[in-house]
């Protein structure tokens, strides 16, 4: 069978999915199919998959804490999807702190506990290569998840298009300061030289300013997206550029947020554009106060419940395929959105990704007024 989500296929722009499922049931006599137009046709039992594997566990390994996107949103509903899905199933969540080397040991420990797949976006792209030889060798899918691991080919890979996540914030950036006149440099703060996804967003902040009228006056990979070490960066970046810096062009939101308190703490006013990527509580209220420029909005939920319907047609022992492949690997990319003071609330609020409790608390709630979000 091919299911054809016209959901997230309204939402995904580049995935281009096609999943070759049967039904997971063998004893029934008929069968639905969903065509690519979206048309349910029956066929028989027998043309059928077999029975989907209802019992066992999969493996979930988030790479740090610094994100707080991994322990807030992405296992939660990664785990509620499951249980939706594959309500026998159970997921072991492990998140690794930023530490390569723990995360070898949980994923060997999931690989010799049998694990039916694991999930995994990798603290370091390079050495999680071996997690993915290792669990294939047992027989065990890997689905490398917002984080590509490039030397190796997993099973399948499943991420917001992080290139384009580069571009889109870095080019919101140039047309700001456009817009105000302004004349001078760019900082760049990417992510941890250790994840590949970090280098695929750098290259596409790079070309979001490449061709403006702003100098990239230096370039920074913050170790392990450490938010302190972008701080501590920027602070020796103002003290050696001073003025000439008129924006950041910042990875994510823990580096953004890193830049904007370093930009504060050298009395630097008003606070230069900067950008953001995760959509975090604190950088929707940085967003909504002024402090910080732009997030990008790529709702956890649809990754989530993708890798959740990945797994699931594992289990059921189906052919999974793609057109889009990257790094040997089939690939679902989904197409994020910039959010900015203009458009905060109709992607944020509008859309049920946060409530007003959630992010309007006192010290926000003159600013969330004042854009009409009560």
């Amino acid at each position: 069978m091919r299911i054809n989500n016209l959901k997230r296929a309204a939402i995904a722009g580049s995935a281009a999915l096609v999943l070759v499922l049967s039904a997971c049931s063998s004893s029934e006599e008929t069968a639905t199919e969903t065509t690519e137009a979206g048309v349910a046709t029956e066929t028989s039992a027998e043309a059928a998959a077999t029975e989907c594997i209802s019992e066992g566990q999969v493996g979930f390994l988030m790479p740090d804490l610094a994100s707080t996107r991994y322990e807030e949103q992405d296992a939660p509903l990664f785990t509620a999807s499951m249980g939706e899905l594959s309500p026998g199933i159970e997921v072991l969540y492990q998140n690794a702190d930023a530490d390569p080397a723990k995360q070898q040991q949980q994923a060997d420990a999931m690989i010799a506990q049998g694990v039916k797949a694991i999930v995994i976006s990798s603290v370091d792209t390079a050495a999680a290569a071996s997690i993915v030889v290792n669990a294939q060798a047992a027989g065990i899918p890997v689905i490398t998840y917002d984080r590509p691991i490039t030397s190796q080919p997993a099973d399948y890979y499943i991420s917001f298009d992080n290139e384009g996540i580069g571009k889109a914030i870095a080019e919101s950036l140039v047309v700001k300061l456009d817009a105000d006149g302004a004349s001078g440099g760019l900082l760049i703060v990417g992510g941890s030289p250790t994840d590949d996804a970090a280098g695929l967003i750098k290259k596409g902040m790079e070309a979001g300013v490449a061709g403006s009228n702003y100098e990239v006056l230096a370039s920074f990979d913050t170790p392990e997206w450490d938010p302190a070490q972008a701080q501590e960066w920027v602070a020796g970046q103002i003290t050696q550029f001073g003025d000439q810096i008129v924006g950041v062009v910042a990875a994510n939101d823990g580096t953004g947020g890193g830049s904007i308190a370093a930009l504060k703490a050298a009395g630097v006013s008003p606070v230069p554009p900067v950008t953001g990527n995760d959509a975090e509580i604190a950088a929707v209220q940085r967003v909504i106060s002024g402090d910080q420029y732009n997030t990008i909005s790529k709702p956890i939920s649809i990754v989530a419940t993708a890798a959740a319907e990945t797994v699931t047609a594992i289990l059921c022992g189906e052919t999974l395929t793609s057109d889009v492949s990257l790094f040997d690997t089939p690939s679902q990319l989904f197409t994020p959105t910039v959010v900015t003071k203009e458009n905060v609330k109709e992607i944020i609020f509008d859309s049920g990704i946060y409530t007003v409790d959630q992010v309007c608390t006192t010290e926000y709630a003159a600013a969330c007024t004042e854009l009409g979000i009560s």
